[in-house]
């Protein structure tokens, strides 16, 4: 009887062995189809052989955007399309006069009408994105009869939009967003309507003379923008007339190429046309253009942007001597130097964009709305704490209600902040030149795509980024595949780890770089991302010594109770402002925004060691999905602080110019909570230090 359980158990002793054996080759063999690397940029000189990168002479991009219906937004990124679907970009078109299908010169041939200029197409391009995005019929439907409108109405000299004339020449600003509608939409559908028709329309810009062409304020300072459309042609028909055109227009175009100085002041115009030399350096391979567009961006933040939120004071112009923190920028602002962010991202490889760009998005952009998305402001400041209807002028470059959230108010943020989430969205996966995939901007969702030898995968993407640290991805695909796949990793984060099916990836992790993991990925791989988050004081030497406190990539504000006031939004609208007849205010009301609590506190802060005077205070996930509220904020920070007295709502009715740094008081120690800035309508951002 021993003999034969000694038997048995001698059997099994060997079976184990022999599976412990095989576990090992196998792990040995997935080990050696693994290749990981960390690498400062993306090698952009392999072909992508299933998606449409520059064409020569263009330099090849570093990423290359994947078509329009490729990637769908989830968690809470997904939540703010749906809100913005519901809210005031869904509804826009019962609101805006410049959205009436009466009279509108986007609907008529002759391009005759008393509306009808940018505000179609700034409102389009988010809007039909969104639908596309959440395959939303009824925005399908409804931006298909504007593409239809300007589809058929093109003119015989190929001209088409709105004929609007200055000093005799025609103002071709307007058409240049309507063009990006048209390629999101062709991406989305394959209308084979849009190819000749953007052809011909940029063989009549080529024939328009020199001396009138680009020569208004707006186009001439916009230019850049027209270009970016020019390269998506040319890289889908290969037409040379389309290079010839491309230098035509950066030669007409304002010059950002000034070292001490740029063409105009406008905070929009910086945040959208910055960018102009760094895309006709695709063309000209000439290192100074590329150069010029970062150092239009050094500039302006050395001059303007010593200020938490990624974004510069600007208000509508920058003016010399307006440089704190209650210095505002416009929400268009915002929406173009993210979309500027994610282009440079492509353009030149560099992660330094994607961090910008999440730091306008996550910081600034999300607190210039109403949390349900049925308004919005104008102008939002890293220092704000009143938002209301009263005119602030001249503390900031705007004369009337530049603050209000209103739904009916200023004819370019009511229609242009309609993209920013969506291109957002669009841009965080990205091809790679080798046929990989890049994990660029970090959000909830999913991305189908052809990677490797042309099969086609989903990954599926969990996360509560930028509130949490871990990102949790899940490929899908109906046969194995080998493909390189990129991720990330933020300046702010050291020792990033991956784990691939709950096994440790090692590598040597190095700030501001991507992982490239090279792997015969099968159906069902689970690969971790782990982007550790600390506390990190920024100092504003520049700007009184001030400092802003960050973890991770977000940056924390004083939460400030905030006390809403329904008003009149036509009674409370900025002045060009343009609505319906029949245009309930009632169920589009504005609101005031005033602080029911002090706001005027300076930190105790050990600014070496912040973790020594700072807890950290973690909460429930939100259970609407909107994190990007004082009341929802999943994360707060606790830290001691004193009141300044004298550090008030100054002349003007705006926060009052910062105090210098160390800063003595005399008032009792106070417990301060500090929420995620993009969550604070009302926000003191930039923090003065007590003595």
């Amino acid at each position: 009887m021993y003999s034969k359980i000694n038997l048995y158990s001698f059997c099994k002793l060997i079976s184990l062995i022999a599976a412990v054996i095989a576990l090992a080759s196998v792990t040995a063999k997935a080990q050696q189809k693994l290749a990981v690397t960390v690498i400062s940029a993306i090698d952009n000189q392999p072909s992508n052989s299933y998606y449409i990168n520059n064409r020569l002479p263009l330099q090849k991009q570093h990423f290359i955007k994947l078509p329009v219906g490729s990637i769908k937004a989830g968690g809470w990124l997904k939540k703010v399309l749906e809100l913005q679907r519901d809210g005031l970009t869904g509804n826009l078109g019962e609101i805006s006069i410049w959205l009436n299908k009466t009279d509108n010169a986007w609907l008529n041939k002759d391009g005759k009408g008393k509306y009808g200029f940018e505000e179609l197409p700034y409102w389009l391009k988010g809007y039909a994105d969104i639908g596309y995005m959440l395959n939303d019929p009824k925005m399908i439907k409804e931006a298909k009869f504007w593409i239809d409108a300007v589809l058929n109405n093109q003119r015989k000299n190929g001209d088409f939009g709105p004929d609007v004339r200055r000093k005799g020449n025609r103002d071709l600003w307007t058409n240049m967003p309507m063009l990006w509608c048209l390629q999101s939409y062709y991406e989305f559908s394959k209308d084979p309507r849009v190819i000749p028709f953007m052809t011909k329309y940029f063989k009549y810009e080529l024939s328009v003379p020199d001396n009138q062409f680009l020569k208004d304020y707006w186009e001439n300072s916009r230019g850049g923008d027209n270009m970016v459309s020019v390269y998506w042609l040319y890289n889908r028909t290969g037409d040379k007339f389309l290079l010839d055109l491309a230098t035509k227009i950066d030669k007409n175009t304002a010059n950002w190429r000034q070292k001490n100085d740029l063409p105009n002041w406008h905070n929009v115009n910086i945040a959208e046309c910055f960018r102009e030399p760094a895309t006709f350096y695709l063309q000209s391979h000439d290192q100074k253009d590329l150069d010029a567009t970062y150092n239009d961006f050094k500039l302006v933040r050395t001059i303007y942007g010593q200020v938490p939120g990624g974004m510069f004071g600007s208000d509508e112009n920058a003016r010399k001597g307006y440089d704190d923190p209650r210095q505002a920028i416009e929400t268009c602002g915002m929406v173009e130097q993210m979309t500027s962010d994610e282009m440079l991202l492509r353009d030149t490889g560099d992660p330094y964009w994607a961090e910008n760009c999440e730091d306008v998005a996550f910081n600034t952009f999300s607190a210039a709305f109403m949390p349900d998305y049925r308004s919005l402001r104008y102008l939002t400041a890293p220092n704000m704490v009143v938002s209301d209807s009263k005119n602030h002028s001249p503390g900031i470059a705007n004369e009337g209600p530049f603050l209000m959230m209103n739904p009916f108010s200023s004819r370019c943020c009511q229609h242009n902040h309609a993209a920013g989430w969506v291109y957002f969205a669009e841009n965080s996966w990205m091809a790679t030149p080798d046929n990989g995939l890049a994990a660029t901007l970090y959000t909830q969702g999913q991305v189908n795509a052809k990677v490797g030898n042309g099969t086609a995968v989903s990954l599926n993407e969990t996360t509560h980024y930028p509130f949490e640290n871990q990102i949790n991805f899940t490929l899908n695909t109906k046969k194995s595949v080998s493909f390189p796949l990129y991720l990330r990793v933020p300046a702010w984060c050291k020792n990033a780890s991956v784990k691939i099916n709950g096994r440790k990836v090692d590598f040597d992790s190095s700030e501001g770089s991507y992982i490239r993991l090279k792997n015969t990925w099968k159906n069902g791989d689970q690969i971790t991302l782990q982007l550790p988050m600390e506390l990190q004081v920024q100092k504003w030497t520049a700007n009184k010594n001030s400092v802003s406190l960050n973890y991770g990539p977000l940056t924390f504000s004083l939460k400030i109770d905030e006390n809403y006031t329904a008003k009149n939004s036509k009674a409370t609208a900025i002045g060009d402002s343009g609505w319906q007849p029949n245009a309930d205010p009632e169920k589009w009301p504005s609101y005031e925004i005033h602080p029911a609590s002090a706001w005027n506190y300076g930190l105790l802060l050990n600014e070496q060691h912040p973790q020594t005077s700072i807890e950290i205070v973690r909460k429930k996930w939100p259970q609407d999905n909107n994190p990007f509220t004082n009341t929802n904020a999943p994360i707060e920070l606790k830290i001691k602080g004193k009141e300044i007295p004298n550090w008030t709502i100054d002349q003007y009715g705006l926060c009052g110019v910062l105090p210098q740094s160390p800063v003595k008081s005399t008032q009792p120690t106070a417990q301060l909570t500090l929420v995620p800035m993009g969550g604070a309508r009302l926000r003191i951002s930039a923090f003065p230090v007590i003595d």
